[in-house]
């Protein structure tokens, strides 16, 4: 049986149909750097509680985040579905912990462990739900009351995410050789 595609629906914000996970995480980066895609989402994780809204010079904005983010989520799943075929190249000899941003240590050797890890614990309408409810609740002027809806998890991923896919694009990825017989014992 065939696994059906999940589509990226990038055309919304790239204004084209990219099928590649990691090409779109390229137009991604493109389309926004890192820091601004974080600077978005933990705006609008702070502006969740409050009476005002987020940037309300540029509501639109939300919106264009929420499409991008959502393909970006999107391709992620894909991604970690191919670690078993492609690999990160090697980390460099020497690094800091500032290149490691927001990751563990084995995460920032094997970035595909991010993506494992995340949609080991949240499914992909549990990180669609988090981003639609707080960019909702950061958009709206009123404060609405919310009962076990755990916002900080999804977050933490999300940001997780972000970096990985960032390491990636700079390390750059290459498709796994065949494994011999030595290499698997």
């Amino acid at each position: 049986m065939k696994k059906s595609k999940i589509s990226l629906e990038s055309f919304f914000w790239s204004a084209e149909e990219i099928e590649d996970p990691f090409a779109l995480i390229d137009s991604f980066f493109d389309y926004a750097d890192l820091d601004s895609h974080k600077q978005i989402l933990a705006g609008a994780m702070l502006f969740v509680q409050k009476k005002e809204v987020y940037n309300s010079d540029y509501p639109g904005q939300l919106f264009v985040f929420y499409t991008a983010f959502r393909s970006f989520l999107k391709a992620c799943v894909r991604i970690q579905r191919k670690d078993k075929t492609w690999q990160i190249k090697k980390a460099p000899e020497s690094w800091s912990y500032l290149h490691q941003a927001s990751l563990l240590k084995d995460e920032y050797l094997n970035p595909f462990l991010v993506f494992q890890r995340a949609f080991t614990e949240k499914n992909i309408a549990e990180f669609d739900f988090f981003l639609c409810e707080i960019l909702h609740l950061s958009a709206s002027p009123f404060v609405e009351e919310f009962v076990d809806i755990d916002l900080i998890t999804p977050y933490i991923h999300m940001v997780k995410m972000l970096d990985a896919a960032q390491l990636m694009r700079e390390r750059g990825i290459e498709k796994i050789k065949n494994k011999t017989i030595d290499d698997l014992e």
